[in-house]
Order: structure tokens, then C-alpha cells, then sequence
């Protein structure tokens, strides 16, 4: 049964966790603020309403309830014009797989169709073909001295890979991932009207691109996803305009979640390997290991920080009282670190049992996940046999974001 309810806590104190952790220091290790506010209690009060939960296991229930509820266009609506759950960019995300509840959630899900063990499978070669290809262009930098891994492995490797399941042009894969990362800021805690503007700009410019797209696939259909959710959606809506706005919103999903949060997993991964040298030699003898790298660098930096939610009804979480409609944020980065959930929780362990939240999870588990993984493992193979000696050349800077992480550089050499 629910029981005593607690007054919200301070939120001068979230206020300035916030502030320290947009500062580079707190880019670079926001664990130990983290851990300041675990420390505080479960659920916290957030800075601007709402509540932050940082235990693994109220987090994980949270996720797995049909009483949290994503925050919907019917959500955001309610919100108010002129706030920024109203701007053009967010209204979009809104009806993008990741922000719909059932049944509307369950209908377009079931529609997508994808990444299951035969498709795979197919993709399988092409990405550790891409992979190599560009693990040759990072040798030939190496030899002249030190490059940067980021730039020519980590932001590549994603946009390639999905580039070539939907059937898209290699000479869009740069525009596409620089929209990616300016689209990206309106799905942040605290976007800045700047923020909004890029990220609203970069919106409308995919917009074009993805019905463009469907529209070119419609008149020619081929062997691709897109195609065959054109097929698909024709049998579930008989507008056909309806029809491919649902494949255009699948199609926009698909590209903003396959790039950004795959990219920073697989600079992130490559990061904690070489500044745990131990583990990276053990690596080199024990590659069967691998699976177990990427699943740790998910629990210890997960590219995803926090994951929000909406209560469906009055309710006492933590012993804090929530509202209907009001929103929570699980600190996912927090809660993969909870002490009370891993022992030695500070520890890059690459033989602990895995369990994170870095792919969600109840209804709305990352679709992508087993592509992510497949990217990260395959390169994470090719990269400790080609590359032995391979350090790390100085530390990397990251972008000024809470929600979502991502290294600006990795900047590596052979030693």
C-alpha cells in the first residue's frame, strides 16, 4: 500500500546540480554529482517542477508500469503555447514511436517490423564490411600520427549502416547526421530558445527529406524497409496520405535513433576500454568478452541519461507525492549506478552480470538495441585485433548536455 508522503525536497539544490553538470567538468564525470543526488533521497524535486528518481529499482519499475505514460501531443498540448513542448520540433517527436502510448504505440510498433534475428543476420556483413572499411581510413591516419576516433569510426559506422538498410544515398549521410545532432537538443531537459531554433530548423529539413523519400518509394517500391512499411501502413489505413505520414514518422524515428545515441556508444565503449588498460589487454586474449564490454559501458555511461515519464494518475512514489499529468525524470545514469543494485558500482568490471537501463524498457524497450549492440560488438572485434596498441592520447571533451551524451573527440595514437 502507499503510504506517508514527504514534502518535496529543496530544489535550490537541483538547481545548482544542474548548473554544475552543463559545466565541462560535469560533462566529463557527472557521477560524483550523481551520487550527491542519490544521496538527497529517491525521488528529488527537479528545478523546473517535476521530480528526478535516481534508484535503479524504482527507475526499472517505473519503466516496466502501465501507470507511466510517455509525454504524448495530448500531453504536451496541455502544456501550453509558447512553452517548449509546443515547438514545431517537439510537436514532431510527439508523434514519433518513442513518444505514443497505447494503443497508438502498440499499432506502430507492431508496424516497424525490424531488427529481428534474420534481419540481423543480412545486415551483419555489411556491417563488419563498413567496419573495416573505415578502420582501414583510421590506420592510414595513425601512421602519420594521432586522429581521431570519433570522427572517423564512431559518427560513420551508424550513419552508413542505417543509411544502407533504408536504401539512402552515401552523399546524404553528412547532412543527415548533422541534422541529427541539431534535432536532437529539442529532446533535452532544458533546450534554449537557440536550441529550439536548430533543433526546429533541422525538424522541418528532415520533413522534406523523409517525404521525399516516401513519396519516391511509392512510385518505385524496392526491397527496402521503407517500401515494405508503405505495403505494410496501405493495409492498416485506407488514407493513403495517412498512410504515408505514418512511414515517414517510422522512417524519421529510425534515423534519429540509429545515429546520435549509437555513435556516442561506440566512442563512449572505446573511451572506458583504453582507460582501463587492464581490461582492454584482457580483451585482446579474451575477445569472447566482448559482449560483456558493451553491456558495461552501457551500465557505467550509458548514452542516454534520462528517460521521462508522465503519472496516469495520483500516485506516492519514493514516499513523494505525484500528481496526474506531472512528469518525472529517471536518472538513468544515476541508477546504473546505484549501489544498492551493483556492488563495487564505481567499478568498470567487464565480469559482472549485466543490468542497466541504458535501452529503456517495458513497452517502450529501444527497438534498435540489438542493432546497436551488433555495431558496437563487431567494431569493438575488429578494433582490439587490428589495433593492440592503441591508446588514448588525451581526454576527450563532451557536448553540454544532461539527457543525452556525446563526445565531441577521441583523439587516439599507437603506442
Amino acid at each position: 500500500m502507499e503510504t506517508a508522503i514527504t514534502p518535496p525536497a529543496d530544489r535550490r539544490f537541483a538547481v545548482s546540480l544542474f548548473s554544475r553538470l552543463r559545466t565541462a567538468k560535469g560533462q566529463a564525470n557527472p557521477f560524483p554529482i550523481y551520487a550527491e543526488l542519490r544521496a538527497r533521497g529517491g525521488v528529488v524535486a527537479a528545478p523546473w517542477g517535476g521530480h528526478l528518481v535516481t534508484g535503479f529499482d524504482l527507475c526499472d519499475q517505473i519503466l516496466r508500469s502501465r501507470d507511466w505514460l510517455e509525454p504524448d501531443a495530448a500531453w504536451r498540448e496541455r502544456q501550453g503555447s509558447g512553452t517548449r513542448w509546443t515547438a514545431p520540433s517537439s510537436r514532431e517527436m510527439s508523434r514519433t514511436l518513442p513518444a505514443l502510448n497505447p494503443p497508438d504505440h502498440t499499432l506502430v510498433r507492431r508496424s516497424a517490423g525490424m531488427f529481428d534475428r534474420a534481419s540481423l543476420d543480412a545486415l551483419r556483413g555489411t556491417v563488419g564490411r563498413i567496419t573495416g572499411r573505415l578502420l582501414d581510413s583510421l590506420a592510414e591516419r595513425l601512421h602519420d600520427g594521432e586522429a581521431d576516433f570519433n570522427a572517423l569510426v564512431s559518427e560513420e559506422l551508424p550513419v552508413a549502416t542505417i543509411g544502407h538498410w533504408l536504401g539512402l544515398p552515401a552523399a546524404d549521410f553528412p547532412r543527415l547526421r548533422e541534422l541529427t545532432h541539431d534535432q536532437v537538443f529539442t529532446q533535452e531537459l532544458l533546450p534554449s530558445a537557440s536550441q529550439l531554433a536548430l533543433s526546429d530548423a533541422a525538424t522541418a529539413e528532415l520533413r522534406a527529406y523523409f517525404t521525399d523519400l516516401v513519396r519516391e518509394r511509392r512510385a518505385r517500391p524496392g526491397h527496402d524497409p521503407v517500401s515494405r512499411w508503405i505495403a505494410v501502413w496501405d493495409t492498416l489505413e485506407s488514407d493513403r496520405d495517412k498512410a504515408d505520414r505514418a512511414v515517414y514518422f517510422l522512417a524519421l524515428f529510425v534515423l534519429l535513433a540509429a545515429l546520435e545515441t549509437t555513435s556516442t556508444l561506440l566512442s563512449t565503449t572505446t573511451l572506458l576500454m583504453l582507460e582501463h588498460r587492464r581490461q582492454w589487454d584482457c580483451l585482446a586474449l579474451r575477445p569472447d568478452l566482448v559482449p560483456a564490454a558493451v553491456e558495461e559501458s552501457l551500465r557505467y555511461d550509458a548514452p542516454t541519461h534520462v528517460i521521462s515519464r508522465v503519472a496516469s494518475r495520483d500516485r506516492v512514489v519514493g514516499g513523494v507525492e505525484v500528481r496526474r499529468d506531472e512528469m518525472v525524470h529517471l536518472m538513468v545514469g544515476a541508477a546504473n549506478r546505484d549501489p544498492a543494485r551493483h556492488e563495487d558500482a564505481e567499478l568498470f568490471n567487464l565480469h559482472r552480470k549485466p543490468a542497466h537501463l541504458a535501452f529503456s524498457g517495458g513497452i517502450h524497450y529501444c527497438l534498435g538495441a540489438p542493432l546497436a549492440r551488433m555495431e558496437a560488438q563487431i567494431l569493438l572485434h575488429q578494433l582490439v585485433g587490428r589495433f593492440p596498441r592503441l591508446t588514448l592520447v588525451r581526454r576527450p571533451s563532451w557536448a553540454p548536455r544532461v539527457a543525452f551524451r556525446r563526445l565531441l573527440n577521441l583523439d587516439v595514437a599507437l603506442s
